[in-house]
């Protein structure tokens, strides 16, 4: 039977609460075909978790909500939100199915790696309503979401529902990066659905600019940002790669946020998690929308700098901020 283990921080209450998966990640110490390499360094992945331990090393209480198997892998992440000083009072073991993990390769040039992932029937693939903790979700202040867990399993969806609309019936807010991953959606046409919907109940939506070009149909920043200010959204932030970010607010202000040049590009993945990270991290403290989106530049480029998925995320005193 699934067991929920005990918590690795206090019961204080929490800043941010997000759900999502974990999975080893076994990434290549040498370049080439996945097929061909013989050693990796085991490491941990997984879009909401790399969140969350972003948000932890700049100090904020930071509750993550997942199912893990009986099994090593399990406990590896165990491990390291513990390590990481994220909340696992909801994270629960479930003997049934197991932890999910990815082959990633060792990229070059700043090129995308390969990565090859073995996540079919994890544990967190049989997320559901079940494991919403009203308790524990209502002590949060915020709740982040991606198109990640909404997309592992129709039941994992209905949690990530679930939690955005008694989130907001709390009065809460709430983020949402679409993470778009179409090979998990039975179709195109559903993924929009349902992200649009998930999107539509969120005061933050985080979109990259190709995601929401397909998101909305909308080829603009402009358009894309209207398109969901117009549902309700309070604002709207647009990664634009080596342009940096976009933003607009339903007050109408908007403005470009240069990137910060990296001349030494290792690792791409991550990149748009700790952006995330710098703008929800700096709205929660206040921040105004053009601070938050030069954090979330300065952090998205540290991210690329090391290998790994979360490996460049900074300290609050790494990051440098007066």
């Amino acid at each position: 039977m699934p067991t929920a283990v005990s918590s690795v921080r206090n019961t204080q209450p929490l800043d941010v609460v997000t759900l999502g998966e974990a999975m080893a990640m076994f990434v290549a110490t040498e370049s080439g075909d996945l097929a061909e390499v013989e050693t990796f360094t085991k490491r941990i992945a997984g879009a909401e978790l790399n969140v969350s331990i972003g948000l932890a090393r700049l100090g904020l209480n930071v509750g993550w909500v997942s199912r893990i198997g009986n099994d090593a892998f399990g406990r590896f992440t165990l491990q390291q939100l513990k390590k990481e000083g994220v909340d696992a009072r909801q994270v629960t073991t479930d003997s049934r199915y197991p932890t999910a993990f990815q082959l990633k390769s060792k990229a070059e040039n700043g090129t995308d790696p390969i990565v090859d992932y073995f996540r079919k029937g994890s544990a967190a693939s049989h997320l559901s309503v079940d494991d919403f903790n009203r308790d524990y979700f209502g002590s949060a202040r915020h709740l982040h979401l991606s198109g990640v867990a909404a997309a592992i399993s129709a039941s994992s969806l209905e949690l990530s529902r679930h939690a955005a609309q008694e989130m907001r019936c709390m009065g809460k807010t709430i983020s949402f990066d679409p993470n778009l991953r179409p090979v998990l959606w039975p179709s195109q046409q559903e993924m929009v659905k349902q992200l649009n919907a998930l999107a539509f109940m969120a005061d933050w939506v985080l979109p990259g600019l190709k995601e929401g070009q397909i998101l909305t149909g909308q080829q603009t920043p402009q358009g894309i940002a209207d398109f969901y200010l117009n549902q309700g959204v309070k604002a709207v932030v647009i990664k634009t790669g080596a342009d940096g970010a976009w933003f607009k607010s339903a007050d109408g202000t908007q403005a470009v946020v240069p990137a910060i040049r990296v001349e030494n590009v290792v690792d791409t993945v991550g990149a748009g998690d700790g952006f995330a990270v710098g703008v929800i991290s700096a709205l929660l403290e206040g921040k105004s929308l053009p601070q938050a989106v030069a954090r979330g530049n300065k952090i998205g480029s540290l991210a690329i700098q090391a290998i790994g998925d979360s490996e460049g995320l900074p300290t609050r005193a790494a990051l440098g901020e007066q």
